[in-house]
């Protein structure tokens, strides 16, 4: 296992699972070697390059550059070289879009982050990627 997992995704939402399952990663990062990318997805469509910032649209993007500063300078301290990217749209969908196209080795995902609408068990994103994925997933807890 340890020569298989190269990169590692971590959706992070600015919750406290989501970055438990950033704490995760940086522990199977160390021993495998590998890099972790932090996916943050704004629930909106994509702006067109045309198309002037909103106001909504500069709040979203300043809370992902927060959430993954902190996550980047977590990664740093352990010695993980840590990316991020920013996406637009449904976030289970890009999640799994993101994984299989940037072909990601390990989605490691928290149980539960900041929705409203939770399923019993499993938060609804996590509960879609895992079901969808056809990449392994880590659900952290």
């Amino acid at each position: 296992m340890k020569n298989k997992i190269r990169k590692i995704l971590v959706p992070l939402d600015g919750s406290s699972n989501s970055f438990r399952g950033l704490d995760t990663a940086i522990q199977m990062a160390r021993q495998c070697h590998a890099t972790i990318t932090g996916l943050y997805v704004v629930g909106i469509t994509k702006p067109r390059i045309d198309e002037p910032i909103t106001s909504p649209e500069k709040i979203f993007l300043k809370y992902a550059q927060k959430i993954m500063k902190k996550a980047k300078l977590k990664a740093a301290q352990k010695g993980i070289l840590f990316f991020d990217r920013v996406s637009y749209g449904d976030e289970e969908k890009r999640i799994v879009d993101v994984a299989e196209k940037k072909n990601f080795d390990l989605i490691v995902i928290g149980s539960r982050g900041m929705c409203a609408a939770k399923e019993f068990f499993l938060g609804s994103t996590s509960n879609y990627v895992v079901h969808k994925s056809k990449k392994p997933v880590l659900i952290v807890k």
